[in-house]
């Protein structure tokens, strides 16, 4: 009897262990979950893209489009906001290696994208070349910077590296690194031209009456903004669509567009 009452115990127990889930397999914690239990949603930005996200050094505030949406993104996940200084070289980088969990917002990029989800889409820009207005009757439009003694400057790591170089191969195109940018440049005359999204570039011929935009409102390279993230977390970038597509239905990015992007 007592035998037999040993073996029960020993059938009871392995029922046990093979109907358990196993831990190994469990689905480990979301960013969501982690997120709200922080109390702090931590965002990625740069700081230097005017309008979207611009950084006042005097203060270390941030201001611009892609700042408020994120204000309004903490507000209703009901955590505070921490803002993570961040380049456009090692934006892939800092999601990656966990220094935030959202970027205030990027064009979609399939080099990117290889290493970093992206949400759906907030808003659209396109590109354009920058030049002096001394040299707007000689830089007519895309086909008259494409030449040999022709130099345009760009950010180091950013999306305008790779398409000038795609749009201007007869062209020296200068790769800079922060704190140069790549007006900058062509005010300085190292350069006779930049490229860089319509957005940017309606604030600095504003800014820069030396500047004018080539060939009026031609666009090329027309891409969605979306926030790029950490891949493998479905709840989080659930989470994230959703409140996108209710602050499309609400007008929340339509009135954004018009504050800060003219209407476009």
């Amino acid at each position: 009897m007592k035998a037999f009452r040993i073996l029960v115990a020993l059938a009871a127990t392995s029922l046990a262990l093979f109907s358990a889930p196993s831990q190994a397999q469990a689905p480990g914690k979301s960013r969501l979950q982690t997120v709200l239990e922080r109390g702090t949603v931590r965002v990625g930005t740069t700081g230097d893209f005017n309008p979207m996200s611009i950084r006042d050094p005097a203060t270390n505030s941030y201001r611009g489009f892609d700042i408020e949406a994120m204000e309004q993104f903490a507000k209703d996940l009901g955590v505070k906001i921490e803002w993570v200084p961040a380049e456009w070289a090692t934006l892939v980088a800092g999601i990656t290696a966990n220094r935030y969990d959202i970027f205030s917002g990027a064009s979609l990029n399939m080099a990117r994208a290889k290493t970093v989800a992206f949400s759906d889409p907030y808003t659209e820009a396109g590109t354009v070349p920058l030049v002096q207005k001394s040299d707007a009757a000689k830089y007519k439009g895309w086909a008259d910077l494409n030449q040999s003694g022709t130099v345009v400057a760009v950010l180091l790591g950013t999306v305008f590296e790779e398409q000038a170089k795609a749009h201007f191969p007869q062209a020296r195109v200068r790769s800079v690194e922060k704190p140069a940018t790549g007006y900058q440049e062509v005010l300085a005359g190292r350069a006779q031209a930049t490229i860089t999204s319509n957005v940017e570039a309606a604030t600095l011929v504003k800014q820069f009456p030396n500047l004018t935009i080539v060939g009026g409102a031609e666009l090329r390279n027309k891409r969605p903004f979306a926030y790029p993230l950490p891949q493998g977390d479905a709840v989080w970038t659930t989470y994230v669509n959703n409140w996108i597509a209710l602050k499309k239905s609400e007008g929340f990015f339509k009135a954004l567009e018009a504050k800060w992007l003219g209407g476009q």
